[in-house]
This record gives C-alpha cells, sequence and structure tokens, in this order.
C-alpha cells in the first residue's frame, strides 16, 4: 500500500506546486515544472512514491480569452517526458483532480464546455509524462439541477462522449453531498469508470446506510486489471472553526466559534481511525491518497505510527 499526498508541501520550506503568477506576468509550465521536480527530491527524499499533481500547475491553459497560454505542454515536451521518466525510476504513482468547477453534467453549455477543455488538459499532461494506467484524473458526478435522474443520465451520455484519451483517465468518486456510492456505482454500471471510495465523503453521505467493507466492495472491483485501485481517506475535523459573521443590529463583522462541519478535513489522521478502516477493506489491496491538511507531515506521522503498530507501508 502506498500513501500520498496532494499538491502542497508542508514539510519543506519554499516548495511551490505552480507557477502561481498573474497572466500578465507571463506565467508557464516551463517553471511550475521545475518546481515539480523540487517535489520529486523531496519526495525521493522522504521515500514517498504517491503523489497529486496540482490542476494550476500549468497556468491559464484552459483559459478561452488567453490563447497565448493553450500550448504549453507541446512547448515543455521535452521537460514533461524527462519527469515523466524520473517518475517512472522514483516509482511514484501520480495522480491529479480537477476544481469543483469542473462540471462534466452541467445543463450550462458554457460550464460543460469549460470542463470538456479541463479534462482534455489534465489528460494530455499526464499523457505528456508517458504516465501509466495508474495515473487518473479524479472527478466528482457533479450537480443534481434539480432532476437527479436527468444529471446522472447527462453525465453518463457526455462522459461516453468523451474524447479516448480523456477518457481513460478519468475516475470517479463518491461526494459528500449529492453522489454517494451506489449513484456512482450506477454510473460505473452503464459506463465502466472506475471509482475512487473516499471514506469520509461516505461517512455524511451514506443514505443507503452502507458499512464501509460494503462500500469498498463495491467501488474497488471497478478497477481494470492489473491497476491497482486508489481511495481517499481523511479524519473529519472536531475543533470548532472561527468564521466572520455581521452583527445585523451594528453592522459590525464579528469572529465567532461554531461547530466544524462534517465534511471538513482534519489536519491529522487520526491513526486509530486508519488502522480500523484497514481493518475493515482488509481483503482488498489498493493505495491511499491522504486528505488532511497538513498534506506530507501528516503523511510522515502517519507512517510512523503505523510502523510502530507494526504495519508497513510503501
Amino acid at each position: 500500500m502506498r500513501l500520498g499526498f496532494a499538491a502542497k508541501v508542508t514539510g519543506r520550506p519554499g516548495l511551490k506546486e505552480a507557477d502561481g503568477r498573474r497572466w500578465q506576468n507571463n506565467p508557464h509550465l516551463s517553471v511550475s515544472l521545475t518546481y515539480l521536480e523540487a517535489i520529486f527530491d523531496y519526495l525521493r527524499d522522504e521515500h514517498i512514491t504517491m503523489y497529486r499533481i496540482s490542476s494550476r500547475i500549468a497556468p491559464y491553459i484552459t483559459h478561452p480569452q488567453l490563447p497565448q497560454f493553450h500550448h504549453q505542454i507541446e512547448e515543455c515536451a521535452e521537460q514533461l517526458a524527462r519527469l515523466g521518466e524520473r517518475a517512472r525510476a522514483q516509482n511514484l504513482r501520480l495522480s491529479m483532480h480537477p476544481d469543483p468547477f469542473v462540471v462534466l453534467n452541467s445543463p450550462h453549455e458554457a460550464v460543460y464546455a469549460a470542463a470538456l477543455r479541463d479534462l482534455d488538459y489534465h489528460a494530455r499532461f499526464l499523457d505528456a509524462l508517458g504516465a501509466g494506467p495508474e495515473a487518473v484524473v479524479v472527478l466528482h458526478g457533479g450537480g443534481v439541477f434539480g432532476d437527479k435522474a436527468a444529471a446522472m443520465a447527462r453525465f453518463v451520455d457526455r462522459y461516453l462522449r468523451l474524447p479516448e484519451h480523456a477518457r481513460r483517465r478519468i475516475v470517479l468518486e463518491n461526494d459528500e453531498k449529492s453522489y454517494s456510492v451506489p449513484d456512482i456505482v450506477a454510473i460505473h454500471q452503464q459506463t465502466g469508470v472506475p471509482l475512487v471510495l473516499d471514506n469520509l465523503h461516505h461517512a455524511v453521505n451514506n443514505p443507503d446506510h452502507l458499512t464501509i467493507a460494503q462500500a469498498a466492495d463495491l467501488c474497488l472491483p471497478t478497477w481494470p486489471q492489473g491497476v491497482t485501485p486508489k481511495v481517499h481517506f481523511s479524519s473529519p475535523r472536531r475543533e470548532d472553526r472561527v468564521v466572520r459573521r455581521r452583527d445585523k443590529s451594528s453592522g459590525k463583522t464579528l469572529l465567532a466559534e461554531v461547530a466544524p462541519l462534517a465534511s471538513q478535513h482534519a489536519d491529522w489522521v487520526d491513526v486509530d481511525e486508519f488502522v480500523a478502516f484497514l481493518g475493515e477493506t482488509g481483503r482488498w489491496r489498493y493505495d491511499v491518497m491522504l486528505e488532511a491538511k497538513q498534506k506530507d507531515s501528516a503523511l510522515l506521522r502517519l507512517r510512523g505510527e503505523l510502523a510502530a503498530r507494526g504495519i508497513v507501508t510503501e
């Protein structure tokens, strides 16, 4: 089992995941790739073999009004090929996860067109790295838009009409609000799209009251033979959160402590919860993308706690 984390590095100061400059300053994928190479150095040093690349790595590449950014992947072909070779040498499993505004099943044509551009970009980026089939683009089901059955049918239709290079990279994840595990299983049955199980999303969106073992039994067999499934794991935030609220009588903005949202990720991973998850899903082999707020620092702490219990991860 590999443990991975997403995008931002917390354990080594100064590492950036993408060129975040505004378009007026001519940011470029070539700059982001030098940052990614430094992250690969860190992953090697810490023996981490799973990483989610930031979706912002190629700045403005899909912006319809900034065509000067549209060909960054082609412009960086050699640099991408070299980084892909390095990833394979380090046995890195890579993935990407588009932002929530990438909604394949939107009834609004402009949103749908933007989603197509975004999914094409993610797939072409991983292809340019020469990444194998384990390098996936994780997508949510999207919105319900007042008619869930129609929204699901629209997702199925549009997924099946995607270009092949995009379709073979996409995997579908259950979310915390709209699409539960049975929902994404129904979409898989019509499309064949592999399914990513998210434990926290399942905990807060589980209308059929499935155990996590039952959810794993539904999701993990959907992956192609020879490709290790991946799951997302996080512990729920339990600390109160501070929010800004406007006082109606005075008009002033005040700070207030309120209970955490059930779907919020904690800073760290609770080792007892993780070991329980392993016990309940132990019949399966899979890799784990940790979604703790402390990113790689949470991964390293969890790995040490697991090792102390005799559980060894890759």
